[in-house]
C-alpha cells in the first residue's frame, strides 16, 4: 500500500486541541461534548489519510484548585493526580477519545517552557510591574470588568457566567502590554474572517477589541500554587497564561524543534465559548509578541443547557456522560449530541430527546437496514454476497446518492465543522436506502425464481450491502465501535482491509465489495433500549 498522507514524515501535522479542563472536580456532558466533536473532527482527517495531532489535557494551577484541594484536605498536586487519574484520563478513555497526547500543567516539559516563553517576553520589554485592584471571579480565575458583571437583589455583584460573588483583589503584578495589540489583533481578523467562528463569536470580539484593549495582568502574587515567574518568584504566572500555552508547550516548543515546525500552530482550537476571549485577544496576541504563528481558528461551541441552565457543577445541573452510555452505548452517546445540537450554538439537552432519536435514526433507520440487509443475504444467497449483474434507473440513484452524501459530509465535518449537518447528509442517504429496500420489494422478487429474478435480487441485496460498506465508513469517525461491527458483518474486514485504512473521500467509489464476501448477521448494532430503572 502507498503511503498515506498520516506516513509522511516532516508533513504539516492536522492539529486540533480542546481546551485543557479544570480539574476542582470530575468531567461532566459539556466537557465530553467538546472533546467528543474534536475526537471526531480528527479520526475523519486521519481517515482522509492526512497526519493529524489531536491535544487534550488538563489546567492544574491557580486558585480555585487550590482552595478545592484545601477544602478536600490534600495538597494542590494529590488533588490533581487523583482527578486525572480517577476521572478524567477514564472518561475519555470509556468514551473512544482517540488523543495523541494529554497535557497536564503541573508537568515539568510544561512549567519549564512556560518560564522560558515569559521571560523572553519580560526581556523583550512585552512585560512591565504594576499594580492592580479590581474585582475577581475565582471560578473564572479571571478580573472582571464592570460589564461582565450582574448584580443580586441585595446588590452584591456577581460574575455572570457563575451567578457567585466577584472577590475586589488588590495586588502588585507583572502585565503584558496587551494595549499594544489591538490594532494588530483588527487587521488580523479583518484579514482572516473565519479566524474566530461561528459569526456571532467573531462579532462578539471585534467589537471587544474595539473599545480598545486594556494591559493584562499576568502573574498573581496572593497565593502560590502555580508556575513562579523566573525573575521574582514571589509571583506565579497568572494562570491562563500558564493554560494557553500547553498549545505550545505540548509539541514541542523550546525543546522539540522538528516536532514544533510541524505540528504548531493549531489548525483548530475547540472551546467554550465563555473562554472566547483568551483564545481570540490575549492567545494570539502572546503569539504575535514572541514572533511566533497565530492558530487557523478558534471555534467556540454553545453551552448544553439542562433546564434552560448551562450544563456546571456549580449550578448543579452536571451529569456524568456515564448516566448516559450505561444506558444508551458509548456510540450513540457519542452521535447524539452532535446531531442534535448545531455546533456553535446553544443546545439543550433532555434524556426524551435523546431516547426519541436513538430509536428512530440508530435503531429504526440504519440499525434495522443493516440487520435486514444482512438476513435476506443469509436467507437468499446463503451469506454470499451476490454479484450486481442488473442495475438500472433505482441503482443509480442510489450510487448519485451517496456520492452526494459523502461530498457534503466531508466539507461539513471536515472543513466547516458542521457536524450535524454533516451526520444529516449520511442519515439522508441511510434513509434513501431504506426506501430503495421498500420500493423493490427484494422479499417479493425472491419469490420470482427465473435467472432475471435471481439476476434482479442479487442486484437489490449487493446495492444494499454495498451502500451499507460506504455507511460504515463515513460513520466510523462517529461511532467506531458499531461501525466496525458491521465493516465485519459485510465480511469487509476479509476483503478490504481495516475499516480505519478506508479513505473517507473514497467511500462512494462504487463496487468495492467484492461478490462473494461472506455476510454475517451479527448483533443489533442497536438494541431497544430498555426503561430506565426508577429510584
Amino acid at each position: 500500500m502507498a503511503a498515506t498522507g498520516s506516513e509522511k514524515q516532516g508533513a504539516k501535522a492536522f492539529y486540533v486541541t480542546t481546551p485543557i479542563y479544570y480539574v476542582n472536580d470530575a468531567p461532566h456532558l459539556g466537557h465530553a461534548y467538546t472533546t467528543v466533536a474534536g475526537d471526531v473532527l480528527t479520526r475523519w482527517h486521519r481517515q482522509r489519510g492526512e497526519k493529524v495531532w489531536y491535544l487534550t489535557g488538563t489546567d492544574e494551577h491557580g486558585q480555585k484548585i487550590m482552595r478545592t484541594a484545601e477544602a478536600n484536605d490534600v495538597t494542590p498536586q494529590a488533588w490533581c493526580d487523583k482527578l486525572v487519574e480517577e476521572a478524567w484520563k477514564p472518561l475519555w478513555e470509556h468514551l473512544n477519545i482517540a488523543n495523541d497526547d494529554f497535557i497536564r500543567t503541573t508537568q515539568k516539559r510544561h512549567t519549564d517552557r512556560v518560564q522560558e516563553f515569559v521571560q523572553d517576553l519580560y526581556d523583550k520589554d512585552e512585560i512591565y510591574k504594576g499594580g492592580y485592584e479590581g474585582p475577581y471571579c475565582v471560578g473564572c480565575e479571571e478580573y472582571k470588568l464592570p460589564g461582565d458583571l450582574i448584580e443580586a437583589e441585595d446588590g452584591t455583584k456577581l460574575c455572570a457566567v457563575h451567578k457567585k460573588p466577584v472577590e475586589i483583589l488588590k495586588e502588585e503584578n507583572y502585565f503584558f502590554k496587551l494595549s499594544a495589540y489591538g490594532p494588530k489583533l483588527l487587521e488580523f481578523y479583518e484579514a482572516n474572517p473565519g479566524f474566530i467562528q461561528p459569526e456571532s463569536a467573531r462579532n462578539e470580539v471585534v467589537n471587544f477589541v474595539k473599545q480598545g484593549l486594556e494591559d493584562l495582568s499576568i502573574s498573581r502574587s496572593t497565593f502560590d500554587w502555580g508556575v513562579p515567574v523566573p525573575w521574582d518568584e514571589k509571583h506565579v504566572i497568572y494562570v491562563w497564561i500558564d493554560a494557553l500555552l500547553n498549545y505550545a508547550t505540548a509539541v514541542g516548543y523550546n525543546e522539540n524543534p522538528a516536532k514544533f515546525d510541524e505540528t504548531f500552530p493549531a489548525n483548530v482550537h475547540l472551546i467554550g465559548k465563555d473562554i472566547l476571549r483568551f483564545h481570540a485577544v490575549i492567545w494570539p496576541a502572546m503569539l504575535m509578541a514572541q514572533g511566533l504563528p497565530v492558530p487557523g481558528r478558534v471555534a467556540a461551541n454553545g453551552w448544553l443547557m439542562v433546564g434552560g441552565e448551562k450544563m456546571s457543577k456549580s449550578n448543579l445541573t452536571g451529569i456524568k456522560p456515564q448516566d448516559l452510555t450505561s444506558h444508551f452505548g458509548v456510540d450513540a452517546y457519542r452521535w447524539y449530541f452532535l446531531r442534535a445540537i448545531a455546533f456553535g450554538q446553544d443546545g439543550s439537552f433532555s434524556w426524551e430527546d435523546f431516547t426519541a432519536r436513538y430509536t428512530s435514526e440508530l435503531a429504526n433507520d440504519y440499525g434495522n437496514l443493516a440487520s435486514r440487509v444482512a438476513a435476506m443475504v443469509g436467507k437468499y444467497f446463503g451469506g454470499a454476497l451476490p454479484a450486481s449483474t442488473a442495475d438500472g434507473d433505482a441503482e443509480k440513484a442510489i450510487h448519485e446518492g451517496l456520492a452526494k452524501a459523502v461530498s457534503v459530509a466531508d466539507v461539513k465535518i471536515g472543513e466547516e465543522l458542521d457536524f450535524q449537518g454533516g451526520i444529516l447528509a449520511i442519515f439522508d442517504f441511510v434513509k434513501q436506502v431504506n426506501g430503495y429496500i421498500t420500493e423493490q420489494e427484494p422479499w417479493k422478487v425472491a419469490k420470482d425464481e427465473s435467472e432475471e429474478g435471481r439476476a434482479r435480487l442479487a442486484t437489490i441485496l449487493y446495492t444494499a450491502a454495498e451502500s451499507l460498506r460506504a455507511v460504515a465508513v463515513l460513520l466510523n469517525p462517529i461511532m467506531p465501535e458499531t461501525s466496525q461491527a458491521l465493516w465485519e458483518s459485510l465480511g469487509a474486514e476479509a476483503s478490504l482491509g481495516t475499516l480505519a485504512a478506508q479513505p473517507v473521500q473514497s467511500a462512494a467509489t462504487w463496487g468495492q465489495l467484492p461478490a462473494g464476501a461472506t455476510v454475517t448477521k451479527g448483533a443489533v448494532l442497536f438494541p431497544r433500549l430498555e426503561e430506565p430503572k426508577k429510584d
